[in-house]
């Protein structure tokens, strides 16, 4: 998985938004609901095989997104000593960047990318494990960005969809999540191996799409299940509404 699109709104704001690619005999997730972390407010949508997620955002505090892979693509070769879902979770039991990257043991686990939101003081942080060694970047918070698995996608497809996501930018200026979530259905030039809503032959497609919307007034998720048609709608202080 994935493809992760991050695009921040004015002041405090942004919407980060995720389509999982995934392989057709995984069970599908659970859609978010509130889960405690050390008494930390976290909504995500949970893996019912590893227990874990790709997408997470906490009460007044960080949204991360995680994807497989870290620089290129990469031999599997398991088993592995922890799921990647779990680590994403794991961050907010440290809750700060610095401290989970120089004290979290990566060791045993599968290369991969995660991008780490702060809120309400907007920051982006995004760290690469590559199987060896943590990277640490901080991209300029106030610059839409596009990712895409190295695991699914070559870097010539990689750098075809960020001219996708900048085509877009120029036609969309609005930013909200509704025109997130339709780049996310909709780019592509028809070709459903590549497309950022894809299909390999029924083995690996795009399952779901999940989307996270901050800004100084409020706090929600959205969630679409694109195999059984589901949608679910959430303030993060509100309740749930699965349709």
């Amino acid at each position: 998985m994935c493809t992760v699109t991050y695009l921040p709104q004015p002041f405090i704001g942004f919407v980060l938004t995720s389509t999982r690619d995934e392989k057709s005999i995984r069970k599908p997730a659970v859609p978010p609901r509130e889960y405690d972390i050390l008494g930390r407010k976290v909504f995500y949508p949970r893996d019912p095989d590893a227990g874990g997620t790709w997408i997470s955002s906490a009460v007044g505090g960080y949204s991360l997104c995680l994807l497989n892979g870290g620089f290129k693509i990469h031999e599997s070769r398991p088993p592995y000593r922890l799921s990647r879902g779990l680590v994403l979770l794991d961050f907010y039991k440290y809750n700060k960047v610095d401290s989970f990257r120089d004290n979290y043991d990566f060791k045993g686990i599968e290369p991969f990318t995660l991008l780490i939101i702060g809120h309400p003081q907007r920051s982006l942080d995004e760290l690469r494990w590559d199987g060896q060694k943590i990277h640490h970047i901080t991209p300029d918070p106030d610059i839409p960005c596009i990712w895409s698995s190295v695991t699914l996608y070559s870097e010539d497809v990689i750098n075809m969809r960020k001219a996708w996501f900048d085509t877009w930018l120029g036609k969309n200026p609005g930013f909200t999540d509704v025109e997130a979530v339709r780049f996310h259905k909709k780019a592509g030039t028809g070709d459903l191996h590549n497309d950022v809503l894809m299909d390999r032959e029924g083995e690996v497609r795009s399952v779901s799409i999940t989307s996270v919307s901050r800004s100084d007034m409020f706090e929600k998720i959205y969630y679409e299940d694109l195999i059984n048609g589901k949608y679910f709608h959430q303030k993060i202080s509100g309740n749930p509404l699965l349709v």
